[in-house]
């Protein structure tokens, strides 16, 4: 069973993770403003997509389908994702293990670590304020 029941749910989550992470850790999204990036991230189970445009400053964040043309584009299952954010499984190790699939430039990847090591220090938070992870 999925961990997401439904994408508003999911939505919910990412929204408030990206929200979060943009205040408590000033730079963590500068390196894809720096490289003018637009990264698209697409899930299936529940079926979402949300955008990251590095051409906007702050970069600016889409959620749903737009007109915006990723550079990078990354499709995964939203589990992935949730185990990519919880620590349990490396961005690195889910792209060649085939767990995510990308279109576009793969090497500016590397443009994600900061928001991604961001997004790692506030998931779990997050989870616990929506009910959706309780204390171990």
């Amino acid at each position: 069973m999925p961990f997401f029941r439904d994408s508003d749910q999911f939505y919910a989550v990412a929204e408030d993770l990206l929200t979060r992470v943009q205040k408590e850790i000033p730079g963590a999204s500068d390196s894809i403003a720096k490289s003018h990036l637009v990264i698209r991230l697409a899930t299936v189970d529940p079926v979402t997509e949300f955008t990251l445009n590095g051409r906007k400053r702050p970069v600016e964040t889409l959620y749903g389908p737009n007109r915006l043309r990723p550079t990078l584009n990354l499709e995964l299952e939203a589990d992935t994702l949730h185990q990519i954010l919880l620590g349990e499984l490396g961005l690195r190790r889910a792209v060649t293990s085939g767990r995510v699939t990308t279109r576009g430039p793969v090497l500016k990847l590397v443009a994600l670590a900061d928001l991604l090591h961001g997004g790692q220090k506030v998931y779990p938070q997050v989870l616990r304020d929506q009910g959706l992870l309780s204390d171990r």
